[in-house]
């Protein structure tokens, strides 16, 4: 992963929990760290941090001295023109998403229609902000980085998590568009078959969303008003239900379902499976089938 906090962090005590790069190239990771002192000089590219866990002995240097302030679900905005030096005096678990400003006029482009000339972010140390701490914790702490089965929930909730920064803690306070009535009749149609030929790939959310020529902000919620949940929820419940039908009328092994369902694994299909329906795989194939 070419991002320079990265980089910085697996050079110390830093010990990475899980990776990953999402579609459109922003980062994922999440840490554990202790007795560590980090300088992270004018990284090239933004950082927003969340503690997953401890942090209370978390220290930031300032002109005036050190300063802490650090506990579960404070986050912290770090621009990628920021200098800073942190000492870890305690335990402390984070996770980080990595962009870019191309990330940013990318987004702005695509959900407001416009390029603005200049993207400034407003460092925020040791914060609070309840929208932040609700998607790292409900989505992606919960996701399985690397299964294409939760890809397009974690791209979507990158997204959500770029937006909410440009909007709040950015120098253009620009309210969210508000897309009228779902998709059009034909157009719904179109994707859903696009979703059932392609359950057993990733189906990112950008890959749905230029299915029907809409920015992924405006395809998510003119989806959820014509389905009534969002795409990454559907396309899970798609995808377990083909499973299920595989699982009740074929002979197929598990791990073949799982391939052909768009999970990576047979334990991640079993977990979801579970999750869904309060019973395993094998629990439902051994019931009697329905007359």
């Amino acid at each position: 992963m070419k991002y320079r906090v990265f980089e910085s962090l697996s050079r110390h005590q830093a010990h990475m929990k899980r990776a990953a790069s999402l579609e459109n190239g922003a980062g994922l990771a999440q840490w554990r760290n202790n007795h560590d002192r980090i300088t992270l000089d004018r990284p090239g590219h933004h950082t927003l941090s969340l503690y997953v866990a401890d942090g209370y002995e978390s220290y930031r240097k300032s002109r005036t001295g050190w300063h802490n302030g650090g506990a579960p679900d404070r986050f912290c905005l770090m621009p990628a023109q920021l200098e800073s030096t942190w000492d870890v005096r305690g335990p402390l678990e984070f996770a980080h998403l990595y962009f870019t400003d191309r990330h940013l006029s990318s987004l702005t482009e695509r959900t407001w229609d416009k390029a603005p000339t200049i993207l400034r972010l407003d460092e925020q140390i040791f914060a609070d902000d309840p929208l932040i701490t609700s998607l790292y914790r409900h989505s992606l702490l919960g996701l399985n980085w690397h299964d294409k089965a939760d890809r397009l929930a974690l791209d979507t909730t990158a997204t959500l998590l770029q937006i909410h920064v440009l909007r709040r803690y950015s120098c253009h306070h620009w309210s969210l568009p508000r897309p009228k009535g779902g998709l059009a009749p034909h157009r719904l149609k179109r994707l859903l078959d696009y979703i059932d030929a392609h359950l057993d790939q990733a189906l990112p959310l950008a890959e749905l969303a230029a299915q029907v020529q809409l920015s992924e902000y405006h395809f998510a919620r003119m989806f959820k008003q014509s389905q009534g949940m969002p795409p990454h929820q559907y396309v899970l419940q798609q995808r377990l239900q083909r499973a299920e039908r595989l699982l009740r009328h074929s002979a197929l092994p598990l791990a073949e379902i799982a391939l052909s369902c768009g999970f990576s694994s047979s334990s991640h299909l079993a977990s979801r499976f579970r999750q869904a329906w309060g019973v395993s795989p094998s629990q439902l194939r051994s019931q009697p089938q329905r007359q």
